[in-house]
């Protein structure tokens, strides 16, 4: 399985990225090995999450959540809200 995240950041704002490890990419996150931007804006937290059989849609679903505003990704966010559980 392979999934296109969002971790809401200890300042505040949020990281978007892909994976086929969800559990493990959100530890790696907090242990700073994750990815440069959340290295200084640690701890994370897992807030939003969509599933892809494909590791290529995961991507594109990255990159089209990238190019939302974060008012659009705080839609998405409170539209899962009850739903996070890895």
């Amino acid at each position: 399985m392979n999934y296109t995240y969002i971790v809401k950041c200890a300042d505040g704002t949020l990281y978007c990225g892909w994976t086929n490890h969800l559990k493990e990419r959100v530890a790696a996150h907090n242990a700073g090995r994750g990815a440069k931007y959340t290295r200084s804006r640690r701890p994370v937290e897992l807030v939003y999450y969509e599933e892809f059989a494909e590791k290529e849609e995961a991507m594109r679903r990255e990159a089209a959540i990238k190019r939302m505003g974060r008012a659009a990704k705080m839609k998405l966010i409170a539209g899962q809200a009850e739903k996070i559980v890895i």
